[in-house]
């Protein structure tokens, strides 16, 4: 059962599956597999675990470091140890409940576990909602570089819970805003000023319209292409240069401002490349978003975490680009436009707000 105000977006290609926002969901959550384990970040309110434990009664719970510091090898092993010490079987499943980065790796044990086994998420930020839930891209970090291990699985089903937002801080949620503007600049320019309302907040009358309406993009391009053979690499757009903040500095910068970070210098990258100026859409995110500043950094800094960017080939990196809005394309970018775009990058961000 779910709650009537509910909204529902479906996510399609050989394993389809739904994808539910609403208020309430967290203790409405059934799974048909007997034996389920839950894995939570340990930062997440006790009151979340708790009531998804009563909803589901999990073989076993498991919690994890917070952030991308459960992103790890060290960290993957050990839960997977500790499925095989609570005897999960190969029809039992893994439920992820938290953020982003939890449902990451949540969702790669599950792809691992007894060569693969259910798996659900419960996305509770923004962050995580629009972006790591949907979709079935899941991973670890590397020391030298973000998502750089991991496995397309798919989850059985996700349910959003926007009452969860309402208990992250403000800049927690303005964070996880980046993915639903970043949609708004490749598929749908609706999002661009809806994003920005301030009807769009945890409780505001806009918040779970705009959020479907976020993660129907995604859940369209990853339909048309789950395994990122083609358009799914659209969704990259500002992450090369993401993942490149985010690796150099040990992720104090967290991932939802390092894309608005990256939408920026990718407009730059664009407008040089002869696309539209989109730069007063990026600065205006920005703005809005109020990010964390930046340490000092040079291009020489960020660029070996560029070079090995996953969107590389073998005639080396390509970048998400735009021609105007919703008319992303992949390109190569010459280093004397990459190095003088990200100098005017800088000289933007001073100051960022």
């Amino acid at each position: 059962m779910r709650p009537s105000s509910s909204q529902q977006v479906e996510v399609g290609g050989e394993q389809p599956y739904t994808v539910t926002v609403g208020a309430g969901l967290l203790g409405q959550v059934r799974v048909p597999q007997r034996h389920v384990a839950l894995i939570h970040p340990a930062d997440l309110p006790p009151a979340f675990v708790k009531t998804v434990q009563a909803a589901l009664s999990p073989t076993v719970t498991i919690s994890v470091p917070a952030r991308d510091e459960c992103k790890t090898l060290a960290v993957y092993t050990d839960v997977l140890s500790r499925l095989a010490a609570a005897n999960l079987p190969r029809d039992g499943a893994v439920v992820g409940l938290g953020g982003g980065a939890a449902t990451d790796l949540a969702g790669f044990v599950a792809a691992s576990y007894l060569r693969g086994v259910a798996f659900y998420t419960l996305p509770t930020t923004l962050l995580g909602m629009v972006d790591a839930a949907v979709g079935g891209k899941t991973g670890v970090n590397l020391p030298e570089g973000k998502n750089l291990v991991g496995a397309f699985w798919p989850p059985r089903a996700v349910w959003c819970d926007v009452e969860t937002l309402s208990t992250l801080p403000p800049e927690v949620f303005r964070e996880g805003a980046a993915e639903a503007y970043k949609h708004g600049l490749i598929a749908d320019p609706s999002l661009l000023a809806r994003v920005l309302s301030p009807e769009f907040q945890p409780g505001g009358p806009s918040l779970k319209s705009t959020l479907a309406d976020a993660i129907r993009v995604k859940a369209d391009v990853v339909t048309r292409d789950p395994t990122e053979r083609g358009e799914r690499a659209f969704l990259n757009f500002g992450h090369t240069l993401a993942h490149a903040l985010e690796a150099h500095t040990h992720h104090a910068v967290p991932h939802g401002e390092a894309v608005g970070y990256g939408m920026h210098y990718a407009a730059r990258l664009s407008r040089a490349l002869g696309g539209a100026d989109l730069t007063g859409h990026t600065l205006a995110f920005l703005r809005w978003q109020q990010p964390t500043p930046l340490p000092d950094l040079t291009f020489d800094d960020l660029w070996p975490y560029m070079a090995r960017d996953k969107k590389a080939d073998a005639d080396g990196v390509r970048f998400v680009l735009l021609h105007d809005l919703a008319r992303p394309y992949l390109g190569r970018v010459p280093e004397d436009v990459l190095r003088r775009e990200f100098a005017g990058w800088q000289t933007d961000l001073i100051p960022p707000r």
